[in-house]
């Protein structure tokens, strides 16, 4: 029974890192249970038997693609000092695997939250686009916060104009990164990046 149990787990491992292939390769409204059953070569059955509806499929592959993005950008960074040294490495790392797995869950992101056709994702799926990305901003809201209180950045910087700022640049980058292909990408966000800060750098510090 134990073996069995192992067996249809690892089949369900197998099934989510199917479906973020896919996604990644050809986005998420591409990603069915058809595809997932040629790409492992398994029946339909077997995979809802599995994860039941689309719906529960694509919610898996997110909560998968959090975690990988969670493990690979910002838990690496809590080693650093709070405040600045933090979110300085939370950006750079997010950066820096622009070109892996875990950078392109966000252009993801936002492809589908942006996606304007109501049949193209259910109400609860696009809530849950939407709320995942909102963590990573309330956690880079978090860590700039905390680089205020610790003198690092000027007193009057608001957190979420901040954000709002820093998540346009790595927006920009993403498209330059992957849609446009320019080589010169990372020079530029990176340049972006130094010269916003310089204008909430606290002078103190």
């Amino acid at each position: 029974m134990a073996r069995k149990r192992e067996k249809s787990e690892q089949t369900l491992a197998a099934i989510v890192a199917a479906g973020m292939d896919i996604a990644v390769n050809t986005g998420l409204q591409n990603l069915t249970l058809n595809s997932i059953a040629q790409k492992l070569g398994i029946s339909k059955s077997g995979v809802f038997v599995r994860v039941g509806s689309l719906e529960s499929l694509q919610i898996l592959v997110l909560d998968e693609y959090e975690r990988v993005f969670a493990l690979t950008v910002f838990m690496p960074t809590l080693s650093e000092p709070a405040g600045l040294p933090r979110l300085n490495a939370i950006v750079h790392r997010w950066v820096h695997h622009g070109n892996e797995l875990t950078a392109l869950i966000a252009s993801h992101y936002a492809v589908n939250t942006f996606d304007n056709d109501p049949d193209a994702h259910p109400d609860a799926l696009r809530s849950r686009l939407v709320n995942g990305m909102m963590v990573w901003r309330h956690t880079l809201e978090r860590t700039a916060k905390q680089a205020v209180e610790r003198g690092h950045l000027r007193p009057d910087t608001d957190p979420e104009q901040l954000v709002f700022e820093i998540f346009s640049l790595l927006t920009g980058f993403m498209y330059d990164a992957h849609v446009k292909r320019d080589p010169k990408c990372f020079d530029r966000v990176t340049s972006a990046y130094a010269r916003l800060m310089s204008t909430y750098r606290s002078f103190a510090a």
